[in-house]
């Protein structure tokens, strides 16, 4: 995949703040590019504020004078924030992507542990973020369903440092109710996807999803909500999935249940969650006689790889890079602020989109909501 100029801005920043000071035409050589490009990144960034550039040269901004409020670009020079996230593969690698290219265009560092979804030990691997300097976190706890979000949710509002919970959503009225958090509106983007289908003339579509973490739990809650809004009040019941590595017979009884709807003529559409589930299903059902868009409309729920199936997948998009980002630059915001008693907690809903591509029988774009 080709590198975005952000992720080349990221890596030149990570480069002087290592360095301290280095020649343009030497980051050409670094950054694998162009002095042309290197130069023009220099500038770009130069002109932010985010590295001071003379006589051929950059060098990290010096600090800031006493009494200098810097609330620009810079404001978080020198800060360390942590990450919790459960895993770095997948939906949060992108997570992760947009946090460290917002810290690294604020001059901070990003510190990141991982709970590989075990919530028991996301309290000590957030101490040990504050052990390692951090002045700030940025927490999605390692929770599967309600149950973890009950059993280990509460320490997190007795942090010590400023938090903003990362794609979790806090029970109303409980103490981490009351922290920033920034995350996918889920429920719009299960919306997008059944409109489209119905507008495509198919009748209530059903939904094939697992149950195994709060991604998968917003989905099947929006699930009802989204057939309701559309007229559909009679939702089907929902195809239970499992991961096929974990479970190939849990897997395989989630293909049939959905060959048997498509055989039997009761459905011609299905939102599945999520691409490598989509994709292993589209898989299972072709020996079976029942393709993909001709037999079954499959709209995908991540889009992390559902474009490179065979048929490439339309899918829901949820915005995880600027999720990351949004945290960020909140976190950033809030550090910078210091102790303002005034200043209002935010929930910060982000839309996903939906990208349309062959699976439906009809590439053409989906009007907004």
């Amino acid at each position: 995949m080709r590198e975005s100029a952000a992720e080349r801005h990221a890596r030149l920043l990570d480069l002087v703040r290592e360095r301290g000071t280095v020649r343009v035409a030497e980051l050409a050589g670094l950054l694998g590019v162009s002095p042309v490009t290197a130069r023009r990144d220099a500038e770009a960034l130069a002109s932010r504020g985010l590295l001071d550039r003379v006589h051929g040269q950059v060098s990290w901004p010096r600090p800031a004078a006493p009494g200098d409020q810097r609330t620009g670009p810079g404001a978080g020079e020198g800060l360390v924030l942590g990450l919790l996230a459960p895993s770095a593969t997948y939906y949060f690698a992108e997570v992760i992507r947009g946090a460290h290219e917002a810290a690294a265009r604020a001059g901070a560092r990003l510190v990141l542990r991982i709970s590989d979804y075990r919530p028991e030990e996301d309290r000590a691997r957030t101490e040990g973020l504050l052990a390692a300097g951090a002045e700030g976190v940025l927490v999605a706890p390692g929770w599967r369903g309600p149950e973890d979000r009950l059993a280990y949710g509460d320490w997190l509002a007795e942090l010590p440092v400023p938090a903003v919970l990362l794609e979790r959503r806090a029970e109303p009225g409980s103490p981490l109710d009351g922290l920033d958090r920034v995350a996918s509106d889920h429920a719009h983007g299960v919306l997008l996807a059944l409109r489209h289908l119905i507008g495509l003339g198919h009748a209530t579509p059903l939904l094939v999803a697992r149950g195994d973490s709060p991604t998968a739990l917003a989905v099947r809650a929006g699930y009802a909500e989204a057939l309701t809004v559309l007229g559909r009040e009679e939702p089907r019941p929902v195809i239970d999935s499992v991961p096929a590595e974990a479970d190939p017979e849990g897997f395989e009884r989630a293909v049939r249940a959905l060959y048997e709807e498509v055989r039997s003529g009761r459905a011609s559409a299905a939102l599945v969650h999520n691409d490598v589930d989509a994709i292993e299903i589209v898989q299972r059902l072709a020996p079976l006689g029942v393709r993909v868009p001709e037999d079954l409309a499959l709209i995908a729920y991540d889009d992390e790889v559902a474009a490179l199936a065979d048929i490439p997948l339309t899918a829901v998009a949820p915005p995880k890079r600027q999720v990351g980002r949004h945290a960020t630059e909140l976190l950033v915001e809030r550090l910078a602020g210091g102790a303002d008693e005034d200043a209002a907690s935010r929930h910060v809903s982000l839309l996903p989109r939906l990208r349309v591509r062959a699976s439906c029988g009809a590439a053409r774009p989906v009007p907004p909501l």
